[in-house]
């Protein structure tokens, strides 16, 4: 039996996938900077938008939501407190959830959460591309009811 590979004719594949091929590439690089650290955006498509988020130690993120926002974060270094809020109504309360180093967390559009380091921290964060879809209910640095960095 011969186990040498044989050339592959993708012609017939590339042709059907042009479109794909003409987008492929080097992505741009955003740098944000933000009150607790800093955002690098390193994918951002009609489909998903890839960042890493720097947050300086004892800083967090606003009390926030996102009416279609959904996003999955995976702490890559340092300790995280993720901070979700159960209930309905006045039975409402948060709940501290202490991320470990290599976990992930999913957030659906609708839940009220909030990231607070202990340590500095850096999150990889995948997200559907609606970058502007915050709703913020509480800010350590003025910035309620915006969508502001």
């Amino acid at each position: 039996m011969d186990h040498r590979r044989r050339p592959v004719d993708i012609s017939r594949h590339a042709k059907h996938h042009q479109s794909f091929y003409d987008m492929s590439g080097r992505s741009t690089i955003k740098h944000v900077p933000k009150p607790w650290g800093h955002e690098t955006i390193w994918a951002h498509t009609d489909a998903y938008v890839g960042k890493i988020l720097h947050i300086k130690a004892g800083e967090a993120l606003s009390v926030q939501y996102h009416n279609v926002k959904d996003e999955t974060v995976y702490l890559m270094s340092g300790r995280l407190i993720y901070r979700i809020w159960e209930g309905e109504g006045d039975a409402r309360r948060p709940r501290d959830i202490q991320l470990q180093l290599g976990e992930a967390f999913r957030i659906t559009p609708g839940t009220i959460h909030q990231m607070e380091a202990v340590t500095d921290c850096d999150i990889l964060e995948v997200s559907t591309p609606h970058l502007d879809d915050v709703v913020r209910l509480q800010d350590r640095y003025g910035r309620e009811g915006t969508n502001a960095p």
